[in-house]
């Protein structure tokens, strides 16, 4: 049983004011943002987000010229300590599923976890993996709630 979120990842054009455009679009659509990160190159970025209803937040991307892309990602829930972190990547590293890409975010539901999406090219390899470590995987409703 797979239990993948969605993320949505949105290209922007690497020039001053896009992320504030974007930014404002979702604020005007009362857009909740769970977590957010941008990479960028000298030409384009790339942001990347979780968020409550991403079906309606793609949908409002769309209509307002963005191109944007759903993919699917693995949420986990770990202790905010030294050492969670490695431990889950251990994990992984153990299963032979290399990390693409992740970002973290702290907070939510209870003040000592850290959040983390990955991207990883095999998710029920993955969740596999990590529960039978007992980490726990955040569903899409999960995730729309921290």
């Amino acid at each position: 049983m797979t239990m993948s979120i969605m993320q949505i990842s949105v290209f922007l054009e690497n020039k001053s004011g896009a992320l504030a455009n974007l930014t404002s679009v979702l604020a005007e659509n009362k857009v909740n943002l769970q977590a957010m990160n941008v990479a960028e190159t000298s030409e384009f970025g790339i942001v990347r987000m979780i968020v409550e209803d991403v079906y309606n937040a793609a949908n409002i991307l769309k209509e307002e010229g963005y191109v944007c892309k759903l993919t699917p990602v693995v949420a986990i829930t770990i202790g905010d300590t030294p050492g969670s972190l490695n431990d889950t990547i251990s994990i992984l590293n153990t299963a032979g599923i290399d990390v693409d890409y992740m970002y973290a975010f702290l907070g939510g539901r209870a003040k000592d976890t850290a959040h983390i999406i990955l991207k990883v090219a095999d998710n029920s390899a993955a969740e596999a993996a990590l529960r039978t470590k007992g980490v726990e995987l955040l569903t899409q409703e999960e995730a729309g709630e921290l």
